[in-house]
Parts: C-alpha cells; sequence; structure tokens
C-alpha cells in the first residue's frame, strides 16, 4: 500500500486535488486562508487544523518523495541501509 502511495501516477493527482484546492478561490484559496490563519495565531478549532492537515499532507509527501528522489540521482543510486 504505501509502494503505491508513493508512486508518482496517484501521488501527483492527490497533491494537486488536495493540496493545491483551490476551492473556494474567493475571496482566497483555501489552503492560503489556512496558513494564514496559521501564521496569525487564529488556527484554534479542531476542524480547522484538520483541514490543513488534510490539505497539506499530499504536498508534504511529494516534497519528501521528490528530495528522496533527488537525493538518489546526487549520490549515483546509492542507498544507506
Amino acid at each position: 500500500m504505501l509502494r503505491l502511495l508513493m508512486d508518482y501516477r496517484l501521488l501527483v493527482p492527490l497533491a494537486l486535488v488536495l493540496g493545491l484546492a483551490p476551492y473556494p478561490f474567493a475571496p482566497e484559496p483555501h489552503l492560503v486562508e489556512k496558513s494564514r490563519m496559521l501564521a496569525n495565531g487564529t488556527l484554534a478549532r479542531p476542524v480547522d487544523i484538520f483541514d490543513l492537515v488534510w490539505h497539506v499532507w499530499p504536498l508534504a509527501l511529494l516534497g519528501f518523495q521528490a528530495g528522496r528522489d533527488v537525493g538518489r540521482l546526487l549520490s549515483g543510486g546509492r542507498t544507506r541501509r
């Protein structure tokens, strides 16, 4: 299951749909609104915290996967064990 989740064919669409979440677009994108609430310290309701985590996890996983792949390319394909 984890191998399927870390596959770019699933991870990129997940990051686009859940992570970017441009809806509702007015007055600002949803993730921008939640990020601003976090920065201002007004992200206090549990539903807002869950919502932020729900929208961020695909982007974080995509960043982790891309960073791991770039690290492998730069190290010549060597992996640590």
